[in-house]
């Protein structure tokens, strides 16, 4: 499991609200939904998403938007035209009286809009709550990331809007991994086409000696890993391991290991009810005790304090 992966399932713990939206001319819609990632998907006709401060930009099918740390802005049919509706956070729906337009603007099965079949059409999936995990993703990601559309989405786009026209059993499972498909795709388009915005841990993975170091630790963070049993993954010496992980990642193997066991450990702590000696185990500690000394130094605060606090 990499980092990106172990976000992802963090956040499909809380749920991923996800929607088809159908709009008919004129429209606008104000987004102030405290989102912790957002992503929004052109599907049929065309945008402007405007934010303050910043040149509207103009959206076509097949163009990903990824908004993140809860970036408001407004969603239009046309550049300048002023918002009607409101969402919220929950993706409560009002319009600018506060009067609740959810039951008027839905339209079935993660349907809404002014009009069912309109002209212009998108998907929108937001991720609410961050976890510890999150924040790898969220340092690496501006505000606003903009993904045109081409032969990388051929077809997925395609998939998630005929899966959110389904109720089927496992339904939900089912559109979650393909929202987090499409947030994964375009983000990985976005690292190629901006490499100087990659962050050290996506670039790392690629490395023939770093990456599957990583992967190793990501899998099994109980493993008593040390730094000869590391580099026996790489097929490397401890020395040359030891200096190229520092060189591509920032820091040492056994640093980003006790880091990532301690993101995992919130991660787990906050989002599963596992006891602070079964989180203790799962992140390679033999002993409660040595783990909530280390979870203390790494979070400020002892784990059931962090739990309760998350909660």
């Amino acid at each position: 499991m990499d980092t990106l992966t172990a976000t992802l399932d963090g956040h499909r713990a809380r749920g991923v609200h996800v929607l088809h939206v159908e709009m008919e001319a004129p429209w606008s819609v104000a987004v102030q939904d405290e989102a912790t990632v957002g992503v929004l998907v052109m599907v049929r006709g065309e945008a402007w998403l405007d934010r303050a401060g910043h040149d509207s930009v103009g959206l076509r099918p097949g163009d990903v938007v990824i908004t993140t740390a809860g970036l408001e802005y407004t969603f239009a049919g046309s550049p300048g035209v002023p918002p009607t509706i409101v969402i919220g956070p929950g993706e409560v729906s009002r319009d600018l009286v506060g009067n609740d337009l959810c039951v008027e603007l839905s339209h079935g099965v993660r349907r809404w809009g002014n009009a069912p079949g309109g002209e212009d059409a998108f998907l929108v999936g937001t991720y609410e709550l961050a976890s510890q995990v999150t924040g790898r993703l969220l340092d690496a990601v501006p505000g606003l990331v903009v993904v045109r559309g081409g032969d990388w989405d051929r077809g997925l786009i395609g998939l998630l809007v005929a899966e959110l026209g389904r109720d089927l059993p496992g339904q939900d499972v089912v559109i979650d991994r393909l929202v987090d498909l499409v947030l994964v795709t375009a983000l990985r388009r976005w690292f190629a086409e901006e490499p100087g915005r990659a962050p050290r841990w996506w670039t790392a993975q690629s490395d023939p000696v770093v990456g599957p170091v990583l992967s190793a630790m990501q899998a099994d963070p109980a493993a008593p890993w040390t730094l000869t049993t590391l580099a026996r993954e790489a097929a490397v010496s401890r020395a040359t391991l030891a200096r190229r992980f520092t060189d591509v990642v920032g820091e040492s193997p056994m640093a980003y290991l006790a880091r990532w066991r301690m993101d995992v450990a919130a991660q787990l702590l906050r989002d599963t009810d596992a006891t602070v000696e079964q989180v203790s185990g799962r992140v390679g500690y033999a002993s409660p005790f040595a783990f909530t000394a280390a979870f203390k130094r790494a979070h400020g605060m002892p784990p059931r304090t962090f739990r309760r606090k998350a909660g």
